[in-house]
């Protein structure tokens, strides 16, 4: 799997963390069965200014958030068999993390690979908008974070 970041802004990222999110991602691309040396996946680091205006353009929600994800494909199944598997984007804001990290009584490293494992199962299809769906969706959450012994308050 190819993680696309612009390293200088991701300089304040351990490479420890970088290599979580990685292996979390894979994780996920295993159990969904694609082929994870075809998969890319682009991640960006945003202020909050940056993430409530994709928030409003991009999802109609006026307000600041956590992470977004921006799928390339509606359905999988519908995915090429050869070539790149441009998976989508991953946009994180930083200040929110950190601010998460703080009131949930764990690390800033740990929220930042949660929400990275997180925003990767909503590429891959999975919501949380309805209440099985929530269930299923925190649920891979939890086993990727336990597979990275990041499990909750660490």
């Amino acid at each position: 799997m190819i993680l696309y970041y612009d390293e200088a802004e991701q300089s304040t990222l351990a490479s420890e963390v970088l290599n979580k999110m990685k292996i979390g991602a894979i994780h996920c691309l295993q159990r969904e069965a694609l082929p994870e040396e075809r998969c890319e996946i682009s991640l960006t680091l945003v202020s909050k200014e940056e993430i409530h205006e994709l928030n409003r353009d991009y999802r109609g929600v006026d307000r600041v958030t956590d992470v977004l994800s921006f799928p390339q494909f509606e359905d999988l199944n519908s995915i090429p068999e050869e070539g790149p598997l441009v998976l989508g984007d991953v946009v994180i804001c930083k200040e929110v993390c950190s601010e998460q990290a703080e009131s949930y009584g764990h690390s800033f490293d740990r929220e930042i690979v949660y929400l990275f494992v997180h925003s990767i199962l909503h590429l891959l299809g999975y919501d949380h908008e309805e209440e099985s769906e929530k269930r299923e969706m925190r649920g891979l959450e939890e086993e990727t974070m336990a597979l990275l012994n990041l499990k909750e308050g660490q």
